[in-house]
């Protein structure tokens, strides 16, 4: 019967215990580095050219990973909408996969710059930050 009861309340004991270490938060598993890891980060450039406007110099542009070869891109000039936009590469080139939206991002020739046509604006220039590594 003593025995019953030690085991009993030694078992009583580590269960609480078990509970809390099962419910700790797992770090989320690093993925993989894509193509929206190759090109996220914050860059400064000038609307060259707007079917609706006129040009506009100093224009910011980020670059944020949603996903698997998908990014955000969020402008500093609201003639610009924010987009999401799938990304491919072909040959030295990362591009958007599809959609109304232009993305081009040469690997080999300018690796730091960025040329953009979002709504018939377009946008060109060069990366001035990367986002820090989690």
């Amino acid at each position: 019967m003593l025995r019953t009861l030690v085991l009993a309340a030694s078992i009583a004991l580590l269960l609480p215990a078990g509970a809390a270490l099962a419910e700790t938060p797992k770090a989320a598993p690093a993925h993989k580095p894509d193509l929206a890891d190759r090109v996220a980060g914050t860059y400064k450039g000038d609307v060259i050219s707007d079917a609706r406007g006129s040009s506009k110099s100093g224009v910011t542009i980020t670059v944020t990973r949603t996903g698997p070869n998908k990014v955000e891109i969020k402008s500093s000039y609201a003639r610009i909408p924010t987009v999401t936009i799938a990304l491919e590469k072909a040959m030295d080139a990362i591009l958007a996969a599809s959609g109304p939206s232009v993305f081009l991002l040469d690997t080999v020739r300018s690796p730091e710059r960025l040329d953009l046509t979002i709504d018939d604006a377009s946008w060109s220039g060069n990366r001035v930050a990367t986002p820090a590594k989690k």
